[in-house]
């Protein structure tokens, strides 16, 4: 197979071909990509919820990335969409093979309901052996961020996702020391969506499939439960479409209170909570602002919304 990669980039940007298409469930399709180039991948420590760019062709097949430099991407949006493709991001569900045969595995959720599918959800439900499309992605030894899971020294964990988020626990969970103590909560689009996933003896993990019923209701209500609260999740009505808060990082540029919150029912927690933007807002307010949990404590990400198309 034939590649398209350039080494004068810090991180990986290389043309990758299927090799393997599996159809997990009726939401999810796990989909191997292989090339060469994938020897130099590579992330400092475990890969938890390691996030990378895959760019999916337009009407035209991909553009050549040889010779590109780090001023690429402002050249690559410059180029009609259906040029330049579409541009999503994804999580490594595992990483198999070593050297030139390395493969990265990535979990497609095939729909996420409330319109149209996009790109990504469109691609990976027709993919098949040979397809090309193409990575962006971390090279070994070269800092590239993308993974919020930092627990520092929390005793307990609280790991809360959709669908959208399945790749990214399980990738967190297969990281986690044998030690680990916690809670996961998943909410998926049906009872067949269930999987069986690597975790600690320590660390629960609940599945709540909806099969029908209303978006984040019954996650929320776990969460609640989980934390022994009596409160209830906020109305949400106004949503951050770029909702991505971190222990050191706000999307709305609110600033990050360094005081330390000592006494705290919740002190040794850490809790990532990752999904529909709408749901992970409600959750939000519902542990910070209700229950008073440090913000330093959380990672509250909006992976996605409904009926807002992510940009390219």
């Amino acid at each position: 197979m034939t590649t398209a990669a350039t080494s004068t980039l810090p991180l990986l940007l290389v043309e990758v071909e299927v090799v393997a298409v599996e159809r997990l469930s009726p939401s999810f399709v796990r989909v191997e990509l292989a090339s060469p180039a994938l020897a130099d991948f590579g992330t400092d420590g475990p890969r938890y919820d390691q996030r990378i760019k895959l760019i999916f062709p337009g009407d035209r097949p991909l553009p050549s990335f040889d010779g590109v430099d780090e001023a690429w991407l402002t050249s690559w949006y410059e180029r009609p969409a259906e040029e330049r493709g579409h541009m999503r991001t994804y999580t490594v569900r595992d990483v198999r093979g070593s050297g030139a045969d390395t493969r990265l595995v990535v979990d497609f959720v095939l729909h996420v309901g409330d319109g149209d599918s996009g790109p990504g959800a469109t691609w990976g439900s027709q993919a098949k052996v040979g397809d090309r499309i193409a990575t962006m992605a971390p090279r070994a030894g070269v800092p590239f961020g993308g993974i919020e899971f930092v627990p520092g020294t929390a005793d307990r964990l609280l790991l809360v996702g959709d669908e959208t988020a399945v790749p990214a626990v399980a990738g967190i969970l297969a990281g986690l020391s044998p030690d680990a103590r916690g809670a996961v909560f998943l909410e998926v689009p049906v009872s067949g969506d269930i999987q069986t996933m690597q975790h600690p003896e320590g660390v629960t993990l609940t599945w709540l499939p909806r099969d029908g019923a209303p978006r984040g209701v019954a996650l929320h209500q776990a969460v609640l439960d989980h934390l022994g609260a009596s409160v209830t999740v906020p109305e949400v009505d106004e949503v951050d479409p770029d909702l991505w808060e971190t222990p050191t990082y706000s999307s709305s540029g609110e600033e990050i209170d360094e005081a330390v919150v000592v006494g705290h029912d919740f002190d040794g927690l850490y809790a990532w909570i990752a999904g529909e933007s709408k749901v992970v807002t409600g959750l939000r307010r519902a542990l910070v602002n209700e229950l008073g949990i440090d913000r330093r404590q959380v990672a509250f990400m909006g992976y996605w919304r409904v009926g807002v198309s992510m940009k390219s």
